[in-house]
């Protein structure tokens, strides 16, 4: 399921604009979670973090910032948290940089737009 995850983010990176849902996520990546499902939803957040603390400490970016929390502006507490806990600093205070966020997801798109890193890591 990880691997179908990650897939999916660097296709979706490499192809759309914008950010997906989780739900979206759920059925493009055909992962049979029910988001309704307090434990399915978190073991989605889970896979989400582990992708994303891998391919941080591999010096890659964090593909989960193209994932958007339904009903929030950008993201939720969760993905800060998890900056945080990589060490991009304290999660309110990313929260609050107007440009965290954007920087993010333009070197998200731009790492795996970049055909070499594509066939390198992908």
């Amino acid at each position: 399921m990880i691997g179908r995850v990650r897939s999916h983010l660097i296709r979706f990176a490499r192809t759309q604009v914008g950010t997906t849902s989780y739900l979206n996520l759920v059925q493009e990546a055909e992962l049979g979670l029910n988001l309704d499902i307090s434990h399915e939803k978190a073991r989605l957040n889970e896979i989400l973090a582990e992708i994303s603390e891998t391919e941080y400490r591999a010096g890659r970016p964090i593909l989960s910032c193209l994932v958007k929390v339904e009903g929030s502006k950008g993201q939720g507490d969760n993905f800060y948290k998890l900056c945080e806990r990589l060490g991009m600093g304290e999660w309110r205070g990313l929260k609050q940089q107007e440009d965290f966020l954007k920087t993010t997801r333009r070197e998200c798109r731009d790492f795996w737009k970049d055909s070499s890193n594509f066939e390198k890591f992908a």
